[in-house]
């Protein structure tokens, strides 16, 4: 794209997901975030925000992300400044100019980087999938780890307290913010219509529930990314409280008067939302905008991701994809079409562990855990 100059008000926060909220095409947009994934990538182009200044690497090579060529290509200038020390400097909302990969104030440059282009960010992510490997051997020593810490999520599961909401005999949709979260909820709402499942959903996947005209049943999470009216819609709330007790949710309910409940459980919310599906009794788990790919996985760079892939492995016979859905559009269907879906995905899954020592043994100790072995 040709650029020249851009002036325009600028706006920080440290947490994407946060500063998309308050973005216009009119501001510059300054960030601090280390491979910008796909999902922050998609919600900066909604904003229509012209140009990011990310005060980290955008693409550092761990993985391969697509976050930062998705945003360019969408038309955005991107600049790394790594180090630069623009949160320190820069005033929210102040006037700024952007020119080629610099930013001024006032004549003054603020800070200088470097513009990522779409050729520069393909190449890179070429790169970076014959690197994938490795970081796949990471992945499944962590998640031996997390196994030999928690595997008593596999076997005895977790005291989820008793809800109101029914959940046997019925199909639950689990909603989270995540890649393509926004088109999911779209394709879903025949099957939503048809079928009435149960609405889980997993912080901001509360808003994304009522900004489709469609009102959660559950909202399970630690409640830092989901509004206060989302938190009065009248769902019943689960706090997800961590390995050491803390809730951190639990004290911003409190300064709303609102009730809620606390499950204990290591890992994301995520995972928490789809294993009280699970244990509740729902007969199938429809998920939207949930992290169903090893690289997906790998872009969170959490160590609890570990337990998302167990949790994907425990649920896997009744979890399927919002993308598979549209076999359920028509109750004559039935649900044996997605149960082949899901059946497919886990298979391919399983063929990419294989193909790595490392991952077979990991796949094989899983398999002991959930007593699939001889």
């Amino acid at each position: 794209m040709s650029f020249v100059e851009f002036t325009g008000n600028a706006r920080l926060d440290k947490r994407t997901k946060h500063l998309v909220r308050r973005l216009s095409p009119d501001d510059i947009a300054i960030i601090d975030h280390t491979d910008l994934d796909r999902v922050s990538a998609e919600e900066l182009l909604e904003s229509g925000v012209r140009v990011v200044v990310n005060v980290a690497d955008s693409q550092s090579g761990r993985f391969p992300n697509p976050g930062p060529l998705t945003l360019v290509r969408g038309g955005i200038r991107l600049i790394d400044a790594p180090g630069a020390p623009l949160f320190d400097s820069v005033t929210d909302g102040e006037l700024l100019s952007v020119r080629g990969a610099s930013l001024f104030r006032n004549g003054t440059c603020l800070a200088t980087g470097k513009a990522l282009t779409p050729e520069g960010l393909a190449l890179s992510l070429a790169e970076q999938q014959s690197r994938v490997t490795q970081a796949l051997e990471s992945f499944a020593e962590n998640t031996m780890q997390y196994l030999r810490e928690e595997g008593k999520l596999l076997t005895e599961g977790i005291d989820f307290p008793q809800l109101r909401t029914r959940f046997r005999d019925r199909q639950a949709l689990v909603v989270a913010r995540g890649p393509g979260h926004k088109r999911d909820l779209r394709i879903v709402r025949p099957y939503v219509r048809d079928f009435k499942p149960v609405l889980i959903a997993v912080d901001g996947g509360a808003d994304a529930l009522l900004e489709e005209g469609m009102k959660p049943d559950v909202i399970v999470g630690d409640m830092d990314s989901v509004s206060d009216a989302a938190l009065r819609s009248g769902a019943e709330i689960l706090v997800h409280a961590y390995r050491a007790g803390e809730a951190p949710g639990a004290a911003r309910l409190d300064r709303l008067g609102i009730p809620y409940q606390v499950a204990s459980a290591t890992g994301i919310s995520e995972d928490m939302a789809l294993l009280l599906a699970y244990e509740k009794g729902a007969e199938l788990i429809v998920a939207v905008g949930t992290h169903l790919n090893l690289i997906e996985f790998l872009e969170r760079n959490r160590a609890g991701m570990s337990s998302t892939f167990v949790t994907r492995l425990k649920v896997g016979e009744i979890l399927v994809d919002a993308k598979g859905v549209s076999q359920l559009v028509s109750p004559e269907v039935g649900t044996w079409p997605l149960v082949v879906f899901a059946t497919a995905a886990l298979g391919a899954v399983v063929a990419a562990i294989a193909a790595s020592p490392a991952l077979r043994h990991l796949f094989e100790l899983l398999a002991r855990w959930l007593g699939l072995g001889a």
